[in-house]
């Protein structure tokens, strides 16, 4: 008998974080079903193709001559 009293004790020890994993839970559910109506999954390949398919970028220049600091001592 003292063995399931002691049994019972322990897992009243760990109760409270029952509540702290419905409220963790419950807010990822809320900041996933927010982002859902905000439009955030509207477009995931446009970002990744205007990234490989823009023509804006300009190569950097190879011959460019390299500037070297003298520091005194």
């Amino acid at each position: 008998m003292a063995l399931l009293a002691a049994d019972l004790r322990v897992v009243g020890d760990d109760f409270y974080l029952i509540p702290i994993a419905l409220g963790i839970g419950l807010t990822a559910l809320a900041a996933f079903l927010w982002s859902l109506q905000n439009g955030q999954y509207d477009d995931l390949e446009g970002a990744a193709e205007r990234i490989l398919l823009q023509e804006d970028d300009v190569p950097i220049r190879r011959d460019a001559p390299t500037v070297r600091r003298q520091f005194n001592r």
